[in-house]
This record gives C-alpha cells, structure tokens and sequence, in this order.
C-alpha cells in the first residue's frame, strides 16, 4: 500500500507539501497540486486521514500551549501564530493549561498520540525534566518561554532588559521608592527570574535599597492589581512608583488609584508590560514595554516548520527586541 512518502519522493516534493494538497489548503501552487495529483494517481493513493494519523504521518496540525487565554497578551499571541500557521497550511489546536502542570502533560501527549506534529509552549509549569521525554515524539518550541541550556529552539525577548529599561525611566523620574509586581516568584530559580534581575540591576546601580514589603509576587490579573494597590495605601511608607508584570495588573492598579483620588502618576507612577491595546485605552495612558507578539508567533510557526521538515537542523534561539513606550502614567 502506497503512502504519503511515496507520493513524496514520486512528485519530488516535501511530505508537508503533499499533505497540503491532500487537505486542499490555500498557498500552494497548482503546479505542485498537479504533481502531487499525478503522483496519488500513478501510485493509486487514497489518503485516509486517521489512518494516516495512526501511521505516525503528518496531520498538518500544531499545538499551542497557553497558560491563560483571557490574558490578553496570550490572545495576540495565539492569533498570530494560527494566522501564520493558516497561511502555510497548518490548523493550530489551541490547549489553555491553566497553570496546571498535570494538564500541561496531558496536552504534550498529543504529541505521543499523533495528534499534533509539533507543539509550540508559551508557558512553563513543569521542571524540564518532566518534559525533556516528550521531544522523542515530535519537535518542542519554547516561545516568550525558555529554560537554560535547553536543545529546543526558543523564542524570546529580552525580559531582563525591558524590565530594566522600565525601571531605569521611573528613577530617571526622580523615583527611589520603587515597587515591583511580578507573576512568579521573587528568586532566581521561579518564572520571571529574568524580570526580577533587571528590577535588581537597576535598583543597585541607582544605588537605591530593595523594600521586601514592595515586592508583590503571583499576580496576574486587573483584579490582582487592584488588590496590590490597597495593600499600598494601607502602608505607612508608600512606594511612589511600582513596576508591574502586564498591562493587566497596570490597568487594575491605576483604576483603583483614582476610585480612592489619586493622581497618576504624582502620588503614584505605574509601568505596565507588553503594550496591549488596553495600554492606550486608559486613563491617563499607560507607560509600558512593548513585547513584538505578532513577530513572535510568526517566527514561533516559521521555526517549527523548518524543524518538522528538517529534523537534523541546527537549534538555535531567538531574541526579538523589547522597547520602553512611555505614555502619561509615569
């Protein structure tokens, strides 16, 4: 019986291109088609597309995983990467972890099961160790995601630089009490420990000492920045600036400032992260860092592809750049 390689290796084209053409996917030539059309005739090919999933061939499908698609910044993320993917005929199968670590492992077994090709994680919830076993059954893509000294392709932005670049503009503000608000941990092994460097770097280079009681951990969302800046107004000594993990927990903090008759940003000045739409909607604008979400999940589907056609290519990783936008909050 005659198989997808076969019509591969007659037509002269990839497996990915025959597949395409198989799943009558736009961007593909109709001189490929022809080829490829001819080659199931000659061979007498009639694609079964779960037998083809169960013989381990390509099913022209990625995985995304993402910890919080109501998290705005993951939302854009996710849509470039299923536009992009669209384009070169690939369906994107999207998996929300939720920040649990055994439904992270249950979505990496749709690699073992053929489910997926490749699968693209925006997100970390398991010690690599736990992971590294599921690269033998298809290629892993760590994207806005990385671990050291890791043989998957990364896509990055330098998070310790726009964390740094974000802190530098509060003190060149006149700051020097400065709190910090991130999503992990605050320590050199937990998520954002590249964050937490750059809030590090530029505190000590300004000369400025570290308050434990301004170091807001675990928080993601605009609730969570509401719930943040009460905690500060129950405070003898305030922070008069605080850097924030996302525009989500930026936005929290700055309405719950004005319910309670603050001015932004004289009595408090507030940085956000990743410049979502919600930065410019609102009031005053939000001062934030600017992550590149559509050429990351471009380059995400861009590297993962060349991996699936190309197993022996040379890993690398990735760094786009991260800029500081400063707008009326700071």
């Amino acid at each position: 019986m005659s198989t997808i390689s076969d019509v591969a290796k007659l037509s002269g084209l990839s497996k990915t291109t025959v597949s395409r053409v198989i799943n009558n996917h736009p961007y593909v030539s109709n001189e490929k088609k022809e080829k490829v059309l001819r080659a199931m005739q000659e061979l007498g090919y009639s694609p079964n597309p779960a037998a083809r999933m169960l013989r381990g061939q390509l099913s022209t499908t990625i995985g995304v995983i993402v910890p919080r698609l109501i998290n705005p910044f993951f939302s854009y993320l996710v849509n470039s990467i299923e536009q992009t993917a669209y384009k070169k005929g690939y369906q994107v199968l999207i998996c929300q972890s939720n920040e649990d670590s055994e439904k992270e492992l249950a979505f990496l077994n749709l690699l073992k099961t053929k489910q997926v090709d490749g699968i693209i994680m925006t997100a970390i919830e398991n010690d690599w160790n736990r992971l590294e076993q599921y690269t033998e059954f298809g290629p892993i893509l760590l994207c806005n995601e990385y671990v050291n000294n890791l043989d998957v392709p990364v896509i990055r932005v330098d998070q310790c630089k726009g964390t740094y670049i974000g802190v530098k503009h509060l003190i060149n503000k006149g700051h020097k009490k400065i709190a910090y608000c991130t999503g992990g941990l605050f320590n050199e092994q937990g998520k954002d420990k590249d964050r937490n460097q750059g809030y590090q770097r530029a505190i000590k280079e300004a000369g400025i000492e570290i308050n434990p009681k301004w170091i807001f951990v675990n928080k993601h969302s605009i609730e969570d920045g509401k719930q943040v800046l009460r905690q500060i107004l129950e405070m003898d000594d305030r922070p008069t600036a605080i850097f924030t993990g996302s525009d989500e927990i930026a936005g929290g903090l700055l309405i719950e400032a004005k319910e309670h008759g603050l001015n932004i940003p004289n009595d408090i000045a507030i940085i956000g992260f990743d410049d979502q739409p919600l930065a410019e909607m609102l009031d005053p604008k939000l001062t934030t860092i600017r992550q590149p979400v559509d050429q990351i999940g471009e380059k995400a589907v861009e590297v993962l592809l060349e991996l699936l056609n190309n197993p022996e290519m040379t890993i690398n990783h990735f760094e786009l750049p991260v800029e500081l936008v400063v707008r009326k909050s700071t």
